[in-house]
């Protein structure tokens, strides 16, 4: 019974441990995305813009289905996501968290109150 149950939990878990993107993809659908976070995903045009080098794949996935789902708004991206497959979503994520990052690291202090 047990084993049975087992099997089961891993059946229903493989596909999501077998996720993500393909990288070499990603860096081909991210060409657009540096006109404003920087040819690194480190250097944005503007202060408001993130660093996205390095970012964890799983976060950078969720903000871009958030925005193209429309759960997280912001009026440019918004409009880069919306035309966004599921898979170029992962393939993005996959590539920019791959890339060596500057991103600032926020004290446990910070966080903490």
């Amino acid at each position: 019974m047990k084993a049975t149950l087992l099997i089961a939990l891993l059946a229903l878990a493989s596909p999501f441990a077998h996720a993500g993107g393909d990288a070499a993809a990603g860096a081909q659908k991210t060409k657009v995305c540096t006109a404003c976070h920087g040819a690194d995903f480190n250097t944005p045009i503007s202060a408001d813009i993130p660093r996205l080098a390095g970012q964890h794949e799983d976060y950078l996935a969720r903000a871009l289905t958030d925005y193209k789902s429309g759960a997280r708004k912001n009026a440019v991206m918004d409009g880069q996501a919306a035309a966004l497959s599921a898979q170029d979503i992962e393939d993005a994520a996959a590539y920019i968290s791959g890339l060596s990052g500057k991103l600032k690291i926020m004290p446990l202090q910070r966080l903490v109150r």
